[in-house]
């Protein structure tokens, strides 16, 4: 006779928070610099210190992202890309920076970017879908339905989420590897 014939599954049943009954919390390794992927809903942080104009300098053909000493930033400006840094979360957990091109020195900005800065600023205090509309020439944004919980945030200073999303992956000397391929001297 085996064990299982009389199981009672229900009592075998693991709740979905069996992390928090453990008393454990997931520790953040890893924080993308992207933009949201148009399937998940996502949050902003309201907290506006969680937000932050930067320079960038972005290797599309490597999908790599690098943040850029402002004292660079000048001497860099054909290579850099004023961005603002975003802290963002979607409803698996997932912490990420979503990088937003800030507008120019004119103040012009692109209808790509604005609908991305709105969808953003709705995005602090309810779930939302940013999804690329072409015809638009900007984003789609869609309010989720539901009674979604509330996004569950890192107990993270804005700090040490950029010190992980660039780690490796600060330019602060002008014979940093990334600036001499720019240069094509490696």
């Amino acid at each position: 006779m085996s064990l299982l014939e009389n199981i009672d599954l229900e009592a075998l049943r693991v709740s979905q928070q069996f992390g928090e009954s453990l008393g454990v919390k997931k520790a953040v390794h890893t924080v993308p610099v992207k933009r949201p992927p148009k399937q998940d809903f996502i949050q902003t942080k309201s907290d506006p210190s969680y937000r932050i104009p930067v320079a960038v300098i972005e290797l599309k053909e490597d999908r790599e992202t690098y943040l850029v000493a402002p004292e660079l930033a000048g001497e860099l400006c054909t290579e850099v890309i004023p961005k603002l840094l975003v802290t963002t979360i979607n409803r698996q957990g997932v912490l990420f920076l979503w990088p937003i091109k800030l507008p120019d020195h004119d103040g012009r900005i692109d209808s790509w970017n604005e609908s991305a800065m709105n969808a953003a600023n709705l995005a602090k205090d309810r779930w939302v879908r940013v999804s690329a509309n072409m015809s638009l020439g900007g984003y789609d944004v869609f309010e989720a339905t539901g009674n979604l919980s509330e996004p569950d945030w890192p107990d993270l200073a804005f700090e040490d989420i950029i010190r992980i999303a660039f780690k490796n992956k600060f330019i602060d000397d002008i014979n940093h590897p990334v600036l001499q391929r720019l240069r094509g001297e490696s």
